[in-house]
């Protein structure tokens, strides 16, 4: 038995012909545009893999970015620019899997919304604000690793830490300035309470928030030529040190870093990619009348897509440790610690050990003593 979730999308004649005009199948819904009416969606598979999978990236990406925090914020000595990129991509990664469990409730309620459509367009925005946040400072990084390059060749200026941190505070300003601004017209539109969340929505009445959504896309694929012209300089630059370098002790770590360099480059293309690809379709099929069928398929693409952009906020960790060797020197020491701590244990155990059988054995030699006198 399958069950039928159904979503705000407007039924074309297409539809009506095929559907033979049924009305349990395509009705008006009064909680959306005054066009919109729903299509029928079979999303029991569907919820099933998503609840899955974001449970999964909520527990993996928790733990090892709170982990990332700890070493962040552990490092006493100065911080370079790149870390502070990196701790606040951890943050960002942090507020976006806080939002996983809203959507994981969603989706094991039968997709039931019963938070309100405020707090709905609050959990949705702060999601998307988020990852565009971590995809604008991996731009960043990439672009900050660029400039080292040169200035280390043309001995020209590098940004410097405290710019970092002032070119963080204004993407942060402008993504929270964003965010308030969605929710405020939100508040000031009203509307009726609506069971759907996270769902197909029509932009016919709304073409100003497609044409920004248009926008957003464009400046990922622009953040991602950035950061591929920047890696390959980057790491042509680092062969050509280690060949000419080959001969010298440390000639390897710049083939790893050219190496790490192309794995950060992977991970980007594999978590934003193919969703920033289908955007465009995506983006398209809602502002022009499409068959419910091609919408469904659509609306269950996108959500797929958005799991593998949600998946970064796991791999992220991974890149932390790849490209800070502080961060590398923190965790090895804290795993150091860890085994000496419980050698140091092992150890203190065993010379316990060791003076109780030495106390035993002291004893019972005089206990044979006084025995043997007073045998005597």
């Amino acid at each position: 038995m399958t069950s039928t979730s159904s979503y705000s999308l407007p039924c074309s004649s297409y539809d009506n012909i095929f559907m033979n005009n049924q009305s349990s199948q395509c009705q008006n819904d009064s909680s959306e545009t005054p066009n919109a009416t729903i299509c029928p969606m079979n999303e029991q598979l569907l919820s099933v893999v998503l609840t899955i999978s974001y449970s999964i990236i909520f527990i993996v990406g928790l733990v090892g970015n709170i982990i990332a925090l700890y070493v962040f914020l552990g490092i006493h000595r100065k911080r370079n620019s790149i870390q502070i990129y990196l701790l606040n991509v951890a943050i960002a990664d942090l507020l976006l899997i806080f939002c996983l469990p809203f959507r994981i409730l969603y989706h094991v309620n039968k997709n039931m919304w019963t938070l309100g459509v405020i707090f709905c367009k609050t959990v949705g925005t702060l999601f998307y604000m988020n990852m565009y946040i971590s995809i604008i400072l991996l731009g960043l990084i990439s672009l900050d690793r660029y400039i080292k390059i040169n200035r280390s060749i043309h001995q020209q200026k590098a940004l410097t830490t405290k710019q970092s941190i002032y070119i963080c505070g204004i993407v942060w300003a402008l993504a929270i300035t964003g965010f308030l601004t969605m929710i405020i017209s939100t508040i000031k539109k009203g509307g009726h309470d609506s069971t759907m969340c996270f769902h197909y929505r029509d932009k016919h009445n709304a073409k100003g928030e497609a044409i920004f959504n248009y926008i957003i896309v464009i400046i990922f694929w622009l953040v991602f030529l950035l950061l591929i012209l920047s890696y390959i300089k980057i790491a042509n630059y680092l062969l050509k040190i280690s060949k000419k370098r080959v001969n010298f002790p440390n000639s390897g770590k710049f083939h790893t870093t050219a190496r790490n360099s192309f794995i950060v480059l992977i991970i980007f293309t594999i978590c934003f990619v193919p969703y920033h690809g289908f955007r465009f379709i995506y983006i398209t099929s809602q502002l022009n009348t499409t068959p419910c069928y091609w919408k469904e398929i659509f609306h269950k693409i996108n959500e797929i897509m958005l799991v593998l952009s949600s998946f970064n906020s796991c791999l992220d960790p991974v890149m932390y440790f790849l490209m800070s060797s502080n961060i590398r020197k923190i965790i090895y020491q804290l795993i150091s610690r860890r085994f000496q701590g419980e050698s140091s244990r092992s150890e203190s155990t065993s010379e316990f050990r060791a003076g109780h059988s030495l106390h035993d054995t002291s004893v019972s030699v005089k206990i044979q003593s006084t025995s043997k006198s007073t045998l005597r």
